[in-house]
């Protein structure tokens, strides 16, 4: 759908860590046409007005506002808290993200092939307590959660193949 495709998280990265029994993972990938750095990838997925509709949400419902000036920041690994998250693992190349309540994780990941750029995002959800199953909510939105997964890695992969100067 849109140019994203779903697949297995990439070996020995961070999301791969969660791949344990009673945890949910995913991950989807698309390909830009160019080369983008990680730090253009971060930023573009947060000021996307997908991501600024969540953005809104969280800051009237859990009181975790969030702006472009904070994206560019976690994009720049200057700040370790965004919104709702708190860098659980940086490096070069991925960012892990945990949710206040320590129950998701988003993952982001870029990885440079000759001209192009492949543009990794995933998540996991794992149990509040080991054993315990994710719960009847989480069945009931996981639909939804996989479908606006795949659309906020569609925008974000949009907003970088029409990105201008402005973003800089």
């Amino acid at each position: 759908m849109f140019s994203v495709e779903k697949c297995s998280p990439p070996k020995d990265t961070f999301l791969e860590n969660y791949l344990i029994n009673g945890n949910y993972v995913d991950c989807y990938v698309t390909t830009i046409d160019k080369q983008i750095s990680f730090s253009e990838f971060v930023f573009a997925f947060y000021t996307t007005w997908l991501f600024k509709v969540e953005a809104f949400i969280l800051t009237y419902t859990v009181r975790k506002p969030s702006s472009d000036v904070e994206a560019r920041k976690l994009s720049n690994a200057e700040i370790e808290q965004f919104a709702a998250w708190t860098v659980e693992n940086r490096s070069e190349k991925e960012l892990l993200m945990c949710d206040f309540v320590s129950h998701t994780r988003s993952w982001f990941m870029v990885e440079q092939v000759e001209d192009k750029t492949k543009l990794y995002f995933g998540s996991a959800v794992v149990p509040k307590k080991r054993g315990e199953g994710l719960g009847f909510i989480f069945n009931l939105l996981l639909g939804f959660h996989q479908i606006y997964s795949v659309l906020l890695l569609y925008f974000a992969k949009q907003r970088l193949s029409h990105r201008g100067d402005r973003d800089h």
